[in-house]
């Protein structure tokens, strides 16, 4: 049998969203992913590092723009045969590639080259781990607001986007 597929929902300061977790393709990411939920780490913290035309990235600062501290990195599944396209949420890292802790991005659109091609550094990809099954339109507003640099992001949202709280629904 296979395992049941989360649905978290997000609720923002911007409306609402929710994902379906793959436990199936992705296990290491989903587990972890509901577990930070479980433990309300995602209630109060920010959509920091939004691109239009790219991605919708969060999970790591709170509204006071401090990182949050997280558990142990995760096993990179980018292998996993998912793909990067609109509107699937996928594991952030750093340039370590099995450095995934509790930051994730939703794809805004197709990104192909950040799927896994190979082993190598360069190749390996980010791993999609779910998908936006309702409020893609929140997650699209997000892209419309101006943004600025700073020293949390290279892009950070001009309106705070707070998460008001992430919880499992399915």
């Amino acid at each position: 049998m296979a395992p049941q597929n989360p649905t978290v929902l997000f609720e923002t300061t911007l409306g609402n969203f929710k994902l379906e977790l793959d436990a199936e393709k992705a296990p290491l990411s989903t587990a972890n992913f509901v577990e930070y939920v479980k433990t309300g780490f995602y209630t109060g913290t920010l959509f920091h590092r939004v691109i239009p035309g790219f991605m919708a990235q969060g999970g790591g600062f709170d509204v006071a723009k401090r990182q949050k501290p997280t558990r142990a990195p995760i096993q990179n599944e980018a292998a996993n045969g998912l793909k990067n396209v609109r509107g699937t949420v996928a594991m952030a890292r750093t340039s370590d590639l099995h450095s995934a802790t509790a930051q994730f991005f939703v794809n805004l659109v197709d990104n192909a080259f950040l799927d896994h091609r190979d082993s190598s550094p360069d190749g390996y990809g980010y791993a999609v781990f779910g998908k936006v099954v309702e409020g893609m339109d929140t997650i699209d507003k997000m892209a419309a607001i101006p943004t600025s640099q700073n020293m949390i992001s290279e892009a950070f949202p001009q309106q705070t986007i707070a998460v008001r709280k992430a919880s499992i629904v399915g």
